[in-house]
């Protein structure tokens, strides 16, 4: 008898009720942030991302899980050789009850201690601060990126937009004569 040239094995066939595939939350998949600082682009140049943990309770979680992180007042301060969020606000959890976060405590941010003093170093040449841009879940575990910024002027940001309006007339323009060359 010739020997079987691939072994396929055959599933039984299950009994009882199938489960349906849920979709899980964006959010809490990693697939989109948490929160977003849109403001630090514009008021600050963004000089080097550091990822960083945050020590966080169980209400707070859930709470960014649902969306009311904001990150528009908030920024890092290094002190006593570690790191802290300040004014990080996550909004009361819908289903918390009396032991319920307070929304603006501040929050440890958990980096090693070499990134730390690397920070320190880089934090205290005037005008330079930590802003953080994103909130966002990596792996089930809350995720902040900060930023070592140094603060715009004005005419920095004007010159910032004019740069982004040229690029934008730009692109127009090549999309144009694209269109009328009928590509």
């Amino acid at each position: 008898m010739p020997r079987q040239a691939s072994h396929v094995i055959a599933q039984q066939p299950r009994s009882g009720p199938q489960k349906t595939e849920r979709l899980r939350d964006p959010v809490a998949a990693g697939e989109r942030d948490a929160a977003q600082n849109r403001a630090a682009g514009h008021n600050y140049f963004l000089l080097e991302k550091v990822e960083a943990g945050v020590a966080l309770r169980g209400t707070e979680v859930k709470s960014i899980r649902e969306g009311k992180a904001n990150l528009k007042d908030s920024y890092g301060l290094i002190k006593d050789d570690e790191a802290f969020l300040l004014n990080l606000h996550i909004g009361p959890y819908s289903h918390g009850n009396i032991a319920n976060h307070d929304e603006t405590r501040t929050r440890k941010l958990l980096l090693r201690k070499d990134e730390i003093r690397r920070l320190q170093s880089k934090t205290q040449i005037k005008g330079h601060t930590l802003i953080p841009t994103r909130l966002y879940f990596r792996n089930g575990k809350v995720k902040c990126e900060l930023a070592l910024a140094k603060g715009k002027q004005d005419w920095d940001k004007r010159e910032t937009e004019r740069r982004r309006e040229a690029d934008r007339e730009a692109r127009a323009a090549v999309n144009a004569s694209r269109h009328r060359m009928g590509r």
